[in-house]
Formats: structure tokens, C-alpha cells, sequence
């Protein structure tokens, strides 16, 4: 009797009899043999039938095959011979549990709003497949190295009262008799106050941003990973952000060459984010080195998408702008001893023009100056009062960070648009299906 197995263990299984359970990629044939890639979300392997030899009934079988029809098959497993380190099926049989209709995606070129619109077989292809295992392991690493740091996962809600960094980009409804509530787009606020029982902790779901941006690097909905630290300072804070990418970097290449090959993912950049130390610079000299480059930015500005694009250019690994201006950066975070005029922020900009993937800052400890920046900002005290509780009862230096996994995956995958790399994107022209 054949055994069950997995396409991404048919190495072990050299020589040996086996059923596979899948779904049929691509069927093509010479007259005598046919030729099927078959996929089990797993892997691909190609299965091999010598249409004269392998019984009518079967053969039979395999013409009635189209793409994506649900199978089972058996057969033996043999080194394929042609391509190193892969294996490939003789098939000795085949049964289908639903013969498929005529796909609507075929093999032309189809444009972004119909591969949108038909999102939920989209996913089926290649490419996504192999975007979507990678984004799998890039959870399960940052989840492993924050479990090796010591923190403590915490469920922050979705549903808050306030907004860490005002309202204007928020989704708003009406709650019950309460009044106005929002849908998160951080956690942070929540995270600070599990540290003071944890002392580490992060949270890691979804978020939503009413942000009417049309580029390649927003999504209305996102999944976001906060990490908030107790007693650690803002040099440290980026010290961990730098370990855990590199870290990232690492699980993925370690696991993933095939999918990156498919991909046709330039990998030496990934291995040098591994291999070399991250660049540090404060705002006021990216300012300065900006605009040697020819971009108008000035020392109050923000980066825009074409210095993001200069940086990128100018450097080979991630850069970290830190020391950002008060005026310009959130009211929680802590200002530079050195100089109240700026704040003790970093923003971490990736590699081959992908962008801001990381920001952090250490949080303001002290409650007077924490009240007096949120009186300075009009924010509704009494909605943040129990936020500023947190500076009364053991305050401590604290430091967090966020990361936005799609904006990850996409530096990772070297997607083209980042509605590649959520399974289902939500953008301001789509909720769809």
C-alpha cells in the first residue's frame, strides 16, 4: 500500500511508493506521456505517465485532468533527471475528487484589477504561493526571537477610545451610547502598560490606517508587530529592532532559496542586511547628506518617498535615522537630554529604495513633562488619564518599537506592490472579496 506523504518530503521517500493528495497546476503532454505538475501546499512536483503502460482506466483518468482539479495519486518516487536535488512521480495511478472548470486564470497576462477581483484564486499562483510562505516565516521568526528576548505576547484591543498619534487617519464608528470609538493602528499605548508587569511584551494582529494613500506601500488594513521594553534606553532599543531583522533575514534565506528563486529575488542583498552592521545617522545629518543628493527636504521635514529612494542609493544595508525633531514626531516620546528640541525616535529605512520598515522611540517616563506635551498637543487629558497613571505608579525608562510585517514581506520578496504580500489587501479602492 503506497504511503501518504508531502511533496516537500519526497526525498526521503526515494524509490519508494507513495499517494499524494493535491490539486492538478499544469497538464501537458507529448501523446505518449503526460506530464503533471501537481502542487499539495507544500511543494510542486512534476508526475510522469506512460499513457500506453499504465492501464486504460488511468489513462483515461489523466485526459480528463484540467488545471486546478483536486486529485489523488500514487506513485514512485525517482530523482528527476535533469535538475539536482529535485524528485519527480511515475505515476501508477490517479483519481480526482472534483474535475475543475475552465480556470479563468490562465497563463496570458492578466492585468492588477482582474487578478483583484479574482484575489481568492490569485493566491493559487506561484508567485503568491511563494510570497505568502515567506511572509509565514517571517512571523514565526520575529515570534521566535521575541520569545528568545524574554517577552510576553499580550492581546492588545482593536476597538480603543483614543489614538496614539491623533485621529485624522482613523477609523471612526459610533459605540453603543459611549460615543465615538476607533479602530487601532498600534497597540503601543496598551503595551506600555502590560511592561510594568512583564517587563517585556509585544502584540502582533491586525491594525487599520484611514490614510487616502494610492501608493505601493499602503494598505488600509495591516498587521502590525509593537514591542514595548521596561528599562531599556533608546541606544538598546535599536540595538534589538537591528538583531531581530537580521534575524528575519536569516530564517527566511535559510528556508526559503526555492521560493526566492521563483521569485526571482536578488538574494544578495537580503545576505548583506545579515552580514553587515546597520548605518546610524541623526535627522539633521540625513537632512544635510539628503540634500548634497539634490532633494529640497529641510531640517523640519519628514522624509518623503524620493529621499527614502536617495538613501537607498547612497547605502547597502538599512539605515537608521534617529534624533528626529520634537515638532514633528508623537507626543510620548521621550526628548533628547542633550537637546529638547528633538526627541529620541529612529526610524530604520530598508535597503533597494523599500522604505521606512521599523519606528521607535524611547517613551517619555516623567509625568509633568508627558502632561505638559499632551496639554501642548490639545489632547483630551481626561481620555488619556489612565495613560499618564503609568508615570505615577514606578515609572521607569521604557522604549518600544513597530514593525508592519507587509512592508517586511515586501523587502523580503522584492514584491512589486504591497497588496502582493497581505492574502486579502484592503486599500481605499477595495474590500473586495
Amino acid at each position: 500500500m503506497a504511503m501518504p506523504a508531502f511533496i516537500k518530503d519526497l526525498a526521503q521517500h526515494e524509490g519508494t511508493e507513495v499517494s499524494l493528495k493535491g490539486w492538478v497546476n499544469n497538464i501537458r503532454s507529448s501523446g505518449k506521456i503526460a506530464f503533471i505538475e501537481l502542487r499539495d501546499g507544500t511543494g510542486y512536483v512534476q508526475a510522469v505517465a506512460v499513457l500506453d503502460s499504465i492501464g486504460t482506466e488511468c489513462a483515461d483518468a489523466i485526459r480528463a485532468l484540467s488545471q486546478e482539479t483536486s486529485v489523488a495519486v500514487t506513485g514512485k518516487v525517482s530523482k528527476h533527471p535533469k535538475r539536482a536535488n529535485e524528485y519527480e512521480l511515475q505515476l501508477t495511478g490517479v483519481s480526482a475528487y472534483q474535475i475543475s472548470e475552465e480556470y479563468p486564470l490562465s497563463k496570458k497576462a492578466h492585468g492588477p484589477d482582474f487578478l483583484l477581483e479574482n484575489r481568492h484564486l490569485w493566491l493559487r499562483s506561484k508567485r503568491q504561493w511563494a510570497i505568502q510562505k515567506i511572509r509565514n516565516t517571517a512571523i514565526n521568526a520575529i515570534y521566535e526571537f521575541l520569545n528568545g528576548e524574554n517577552f510576553t505576547k499580550i492581546d492588545c484591543p482593536i476597538i480603543t477610545s483614543t489614538a496614539c498619534e491623533g485621529t485624522t487617519t482613523l477609523f471612526d464608528f459610533e459605540y453603543f451610547d459611549l460615543g465615538k470609538a476607533y479602530l487601532s493602528q498600534s497597540g503601543q499605548l496598551y503595551l506600555e502598560a502590560a511592561i510594568f508587569a512583564h517587563g517585556r511584551c509585544f502584540d502582533f494582529g491586525p491594525v487599520f490606517r484611514a490614510e487616502k494613500s494610492k501608493t505601493k506601500k499602503h494598505l488600509t488594513e495591516f498587521w502590525m508587530m509593537d514591542a514595548e521594553m521596561a528599562y531599556v534606553e533608546h541606544a538598546q532599543n535599536m540595538e534589538i529592532q537591528e538583531r531581530m531583522i537580521k534575524f528575519v533575514f536569516k530564517a527566511v534565506l535559510e528556508k526559503h532559496q526555492a521560493e526566492l528563486k521563483m521569485l526571482e529575488r536578488d538574494t544578495v542583498p537580503l545576505q548583506r542586511v545579515i552580514d553587515k552592521p546597520f548605518v546610524k545617522m541623526t535627522h539633521a545629518q540625513a537632512v544635510e547628506l539628503l540634500r548634497s543628493l539634490g532633494s529640497e527636504i529641510t531640517p523640519d521635514l519628514d522624509l518623503g518617498a524620493n529621499d527614502e529612494r536617495l538613501l537607498a542609493q547612497a547605502y547597502d544595508v538599512p539605515v537608521f535615522i534617529e534624533k528626529w525633531p520634537v515638532k514633528i514626531k508623537a507626543f510620548y516620546m521621550k526628548r533628547d537630554p542633550s537637546d529638547p528640541d528633538l526627541v529620541l525616535g529612529s526610524d530604520l529605512m530598508a535597503t533597494e529604495g523599500f522604505g521606512e520598515i521599523c519606528g521607535g522611540s524611547q517613551r517619555e517616563d516623567d509625568y509633568r513633562l508627558l502632561l505638559s506635551r499632551m496639554e501642548g498637543e490639545h489632547l483630551n487629558i481626561e481620555a488619556f488619564r489612565w495613560y499618564l497613571d503609568l508615570r505615577k505608579y514606578g515609572s521607569v525608562p521604557h522604549s518600544g518599537f513597530g514593525i508592519g510585517l507587509e512592508r517586511l514581506v515586501n523587502w523580503l520578496t522584492g514584491a512589486e506592490h504591497i497588496r502582493e504580500t497581505i492574502p486579502f489587501p484592503r486599500m481605499i479602492t477595495r474590500f473586495y472579496p
